[in-house]
């Protein structure tokens, strides 16, 4: 395996949910971390709807590995952040024998 380049810093995220009071769930995004990263585009499709045409796109994000459990290691229903942009992580898995990366595979979705 080719050592990764982890140039870009993304921001690991969380959904909570907590009561509003009325019987409904508030969903907000919580910081679990800052990760360096390589981000490697891949696929990319658009989708139009009612007055919307959404364009998506697949990308391959490797980052270190952090122990299971760890509160630094991604897993699916997270997301990255970077800056305004945003990765919905779709599924994990470890990135070569040795299990010293993991490879997010993750989605990007802009409504255009």
């Amino acid at each position: 395996m080719v050592e990764p380049v982890l140039s870009r810093r993304l921001v690991l995220e969380e959904v909570i949910g907590t009561s509003d009071g009325a019987g409904g769930i508030v969903r907000t995004w919580s910081t679990m971390g800052v990760l360096w990263a390589q981000v490697r585009a891949g696929s990319g499709r658009e989708k139009a709807a009612d007055f919307v045409t959404l364009s998506s796109m697949s990308y391959r994000i490797t980052v270190r590995a952090a122990p299971p459990g760890a509160p630094s290691r991604p897993k699916p229903e997270q997301r990255f952040r970077e800056g305004a942009r945003i990765f919905r992580i779709l599924a994990v898995s470890e990135a070569g024998s040795d299990g010293r990366y993991l490879t997010c595979f993750a989605q990007e979705e802009l409504a255009a």
